[in-house]
């Protein structure tokens, strides 16, 4: 191959080959000036505020990005800081003295969590992973005291949030402690269900995590949560794919759901 055809290749595609080692895409949660990477402007904690105060936060609130099974904090390295979750997932989870990990939440974008005994939020005893890649904001402790709390527009909010965050970890202990694993994982379905981001291009929602993940957030072995999926597929009520569910009969779940039977 000769060198005035590559060069007629490289010029032809801008200068550079599309398959060259020295251009690479470029990054997904990357800052542009048309597109910057502001967190504020998806969390509905911030909705109250100006433009120019949200813009005034926002250079508090410096942006990382986590790579797919990197942990944003865990008991070997707390942080003590709030984070905003811009987009992508965490799974929230703790580990028991047998090594078992429990699944505490999947967060979805909009999400504000971490350690920061201000505004109540304790997350000492857990780990943050990212499940695909995420891009996170981070507010320091004496950014929530003066911004946050002082602020009665969003101190109520976070009241709120706190208020049903408790809320639900209440739900899940109760779930745990008394309900059948069917029940359970109808409820985490029709929950997750909930959450999801609509589908693109007038699609449904779907829930995007691995029988694996699943049995992490009902506390049950991937064989038994298998089984319970596989039941409900074959009762038609979940569609399963490849890394994906989707509800087809929400009524039938919530009747699952409401069963104390074992």
């Amino acid at each position: 191959m000769s060198d005035n055809w590559e060069r007629g290749l490289e010029a032809a595609a801008g200068g550079l080959q599309p398959w060259s080692p020295r251009q690479r895409e470029q990054d997904p949660f990357s800052t542009g000036p048309d597109d910057p990477f502001n967190c504020l402007d998806e969390v509905d904690l911030f909705a109250d505020l100006t433009a120019e105060e949200v813009r005034a936060m926002h250079m508090m609130a410096p942006g990382r990005v986590f790579r797919r099974g990197e942990l944003v904090f865990s008991q070997a390295q707390p942080v003590t800081a709030l984070f905003i979750l811009k987009s992508g997932r965490i799974r929230v989870f703790r580990v028991a003295e047998d090594g078992k990990a429990l699944t505490m939440a999947i967060l979805e974008p909009g999400a504000v969590f971490g350690e920061m005994l201000l505004v109540g939020q304790r997350m000492y005893d857990n780990y943050a992973e990212a499940i695909e890649d995420s891009a996170i904001c981070q507010l320091g402790v004496e950014d929530v005291e003066r911004y946050l709390i002082s602020d009665p527009r969003i101190a109520i909010r976070i009241s709120r949030l706190l208020g049903e965050q408790v809320a639900r970890l209440e739900e899940r202990l109760t779930d745990l402690a008394l309900r059948p694993l069917s029940a359970r994982a109808a409820s985490i379905l029709l929950s997750l269900d909930a959450a999801a981001p609509s589908g693109r291009f007038g699609q449904g929602k779907s829930i995007r995590l691995t029988h694996e993940q699943i049995a992490g957030l009902l506390g049950a072995t991937r064989e038994a949560t298998s089984k319970a999926l596989a039941d409900f597929a074959a009762k038609g009520f979940i569609r399963q794919g490849r890394g994906r569910i989707t509800i087809q009969n929400p009524s039938a779940l919530r009747v699952t759901a409401g069963s104390t039977a074992l």
